[in-house]
């Protein structure tokens, strides 16, 4: 972290406040309305799939230079946020596309980029990131889906497990070992993988908690050969690329948090106003004003402090890793209260699926769990903290 204060780590623009106005208004008009139906019945946002590419937001952090619209880290969180206050489901169509996008930006050569980031500007297809595994979640280096060498191509053979719209996306950033005899940590390399790639299979839906219109799946790969020319950065770079890129995005996580948080708030705040008990509204009592105070409160420090943990991804500061996991284990942990709170104050109201804040509840868990639990990433500012 940086020895002096910086009094301009982030700055609300103009521009900012164009694109929160706008993607807010898509999220009210053609996001929301049907975040009750995605949830219910288990199915992918089409509409706002669609609505995102309509609007550009699909995925705003790809460059002009790749047919995008070059939006800014703080941008693409506002982006996030908007869409999550309306529906979690939804905001990880961006989200996600920026996490399996984010591997080629920071390390493919000109070549991967130009044939895949295109596509996903213009709204083709989303792309997904293979990472964990069942015995590899946290212990990231501990993988042992294998990339063969076989002349110019590669075999890749084992699985992934929780991947984010897995069977949506036409493309994913896939980890695997390519030396399993070197060191730990430095014998993995990425790939990008088509869904079209025979021996490239996916797994049963999980049946989840929360984010239920986001599909999560196992990749599966049964000899399935990569040309060597979709590796992404050099052999054994793999897992370097891989935790950078979560240093990035965690920092969308917690933007998605935040917009989960407001979501509940604002409707807590409005029932609250509307509901009477003992001849007045609820929002009188004094003990209701001090929950919403503390939950507002709460969300307010976790918008500022991902707002700047985005500006240091923007930066690419020295100290991102820090804020970046900060940002979103703050945020994530504000998210679970601030929609537990809010179930709270909706009573019995709450608890029923007549009203949104249970299913914000359900959608804010997975904030503390995916990109990395918030227990790693505690040990990740530890760590930061203690290099000095």
């Amino acid at each position: 972290m940086s020895g002096s204060p910086d009094f301009d780590l982030f700055k609300i623009s103009e521009d900012h406040e164009a694109v929160r106005e706008a993607i807010r208004q898509i999220a009210t008009d053609k996001i929301a309305p049907y975040s009750a139906d995605v949830d219910e019945q288990a199915r992918y946002p089409r509409e706002a799939h669609e609505a995102l590419v309509a609007g550009d937001f699909f995925a705003p952090h790809i460059a002009e230079e790749y047919g995008g619209v070059g939006a800014d880290a703080l941008a693409t969180c506002i982006v996030i946020e908007e869409v999550a206050r309306a529906d979690a489901s939804a905001s990880l169509i961006p989200a996600v596309n920026k996490l399996g996008t984010m591997p080629l930006i920071l390390g493919a050569s000109e070549e991967v980029k130009r044939k895949y980031l295109p596509p996903i500007a213009r709204g083709e297809t989303t792309f997904s990131y293979g990472l964990s595994e069942r015995e590899a979640g946290s212990d990231t280096a501990g993988m042992k889906c294998r990339a063969k060498a076989d002349g110019d191509d590669f075999i890749l053979n084992g699985q992934k497990s929780w991947i984010t719209n897995a069977g949506e996306s036409g493309f994913y950033t896939v980890l695997a070992v390519t030396d399993p005899d070197g060191p730990r940590g430095n014998n993995v390399t990425a790939f990008v993988v088509e869904k079209t790639d025979e021996g490239f299979s996916f797994g049963e839906k999980e049946r989840k908690l929360g984010i239920k219109g986001s599909p999560t799946r196992e990749l599966h790969f049964d000899n399935c050969r990569i040309p060597g020319d979709r590796m992404v950065g050099g052999l054994g770079e793999g897992l370097k690329i891989a935790l950078s890129t979560l240093d990035h995005t965690r920092v969308t996580i917690g933007a998605q948090a935040v917009g989960i948080a407001q979501g509940a708030l604002d409707f807590a705040i409005g029932y609250v106003k509307e509901r009477k008990q003992f001849g007045r509204a609820v929002a009188e009592f004094q003990g209701i004003q001090f929950m919403l105070a503390d939950m507002a409160m709460e969300l307010e420090a976790a918008r500022q402090l991902v707002y700047v943990a985005a500006a240091k991804s923007e930066r690419g500061d020295p100290d991102l890793p820090f804020f970046g996991a900060a940002a979103k284990c703050y945020a994530s942990d504000v998210a679970m209260k601030v929609t537990t709170d809010a179930v709270q104050l909706l009573g019995g109201s709450g608890y029923v699926r007549d009203f949104p804040v249970e299913r914000m509840m359900r959608d804010a868990k997975i904030t503390q769990i995916y990109e990395g639990t918030n227990q790693i990433q505690r040990v990740v500012m530890a760590r930061q903290l203690l290099r000095g």
